[in-house]
């Protein structure tokens, strides 16, 4: 059968891959459109295990609630370079994968991998991107959070976003606070809400540190835990949120500033993704 130039531009325009790649894959498929395209779908998942040992650590990250604002989602795709990660066709695949999670509040990337985006599956469209672009591309997180009223903060350039909920929807200037809290969240990067949600081994890790550092530093061993227990409390006040300094006013702590506004409210969780990190 003759293929001819318009075929393969045809080809080319509905999958993005190249020229001699969709020129191939219609000789091979006699023409047909339909078993070119899952032809080349084929080939980005050769190129998804040939580029396997790759590092994918460019992409996008963003965040975004549900329209009642009761569930929060964050994702983050990544791919290898900076280029690809800035493409139209990158940047609408993350935002239709976000979109199809909040639809449907899905709570992790395996239930996303067999939904649809349009006509194929979240799995197919990762390797019809593949295809097109050669390089390694990886859904690697999607995190949720579910509360009486959630936020969303979408860092500049889309490297860094984060999700966070509250306990009351009806607090006085709750949506000032969490908008507030979202942006503290990117800035300060902590590890839990509060001193009680920081897990075992992390306290453990900490006190192994801080009694190693007193210890070359040359403390006598019997003032080791003691000085390992005061460390562990300075990492509680700089990684946990409630404990931290309040950016906007380092006079007082994010529980302060809560405190001030509405003395029932409070944090229930918070996600933060950050490309890179």
């Amino acid at each position: 059968m003759n293929i001819t130039a318009s075929d393969v531009n045809k080809l080319r325009q509905m999958t993005g891959a190249g020229m001699m790649d969709c020129k191939k894959a219609l000789q091979e498929t006699e023409g047909d459109f339909e078993k070119a395209i899952d032809n080349l779908r084929k080939k980005g998942q050769k190129i998804a295990g040939k580029r396997a040992d790759r590092d994918a650590n460019q992409g996008y990250v963003v965040a975004k609630t549900t329209d009642d604002k009761t569930f929060a989602a964050v994702v983050m795709v990544n791919c290898e370079t900076d280029f690809v990660g800035k493409t139209e066709d990158f940047i609408k695949f993350s935002n239709d994968l976000l979109d199809l999670g909040l639809t449907n509040r899905v709570h992790s990337v395996a239930e996303l991998m067999p939904m649809k985006i349009g006509t194929i599956t979240v799995t197919e469209k990762l390797d019809e991107l593949l295809g097109k672009t050669g390089e390694k591309i990886q859904i690697s997180h999607f995190e949720v959070i579910k509360a009486p009223v959630t936020f969303a903060y979408n860092h500049f350039g889309n490297r860094l976003a984060t999700i966070v909920g509250m306990s009351k929807s009806d607090g006085k200037n709750v949506h000032e606070i969490g908008h507030e809290l979202a942006m503290q969240i990117a800035a300060m990067s902590p590890v839990a809400v509060d001193k009680e949600n920081v897990s075992q081994e992390v306290i453990d890790r900490e006190l192994e540190i801080g009694k190693d550092q007193a210890r070359q530093e040359g403390k006598p061993e019997e003032m080791l835990e003691k000085i390992a227990q005061g460390k562990l409390q300075k990492f509680f006040k700089e990684m946990t949120l409630l404990n931290q300094d309040f950016v906007k006013d380092s006079k007082k702590t994010v529980r302060q500033y809560i405190a001030d506004n509405d003395k029932e409210q409070t944090v229930t969780g918070f996600k933060r993704l950050q490309l890179g990190a």
